[in-house]
């Protein structure tokens, strides 16, 4: 099932939701990713600005994927129903 984010936090969430979905702890997902713990901590977050690559790193650990499409005509509040 495809998820909506616009926001870094929702991101985050997605990505923390995964990550525990699956049973890892930021430090498995992060050895994975090739990254370090705080930065898995910090792209859940989504409170501080995180580089493209080390999301899509995550993202790829993950075996998820980044698709970019067109705006959806959707009031806020559906979006935050989503998460």
């Amino acid at each position: 099932m495809s998820k909506l984010a616009r926001t870094s936090r929702q991101i985050g969430t997605i990505i923390q939701r995964t990550r525990k979905q699956r049973g890892w702890t930021q430090a498995q997902l992060a050895e994975r990713a090739g990254l370090r713990q705080e930065t898995i901590s910090i792209i859940e977050s989504g409170e501080k600005p995180s580089k493209l690559p080390s999301i899509l790193a995550v993202l790829a650990a993950l075996d998820l994927e980044f698709t970019i499409g067109p705006r959806a005509k959707g009031t806020a509040s559906d979006i935050e129903e989503l998460f």
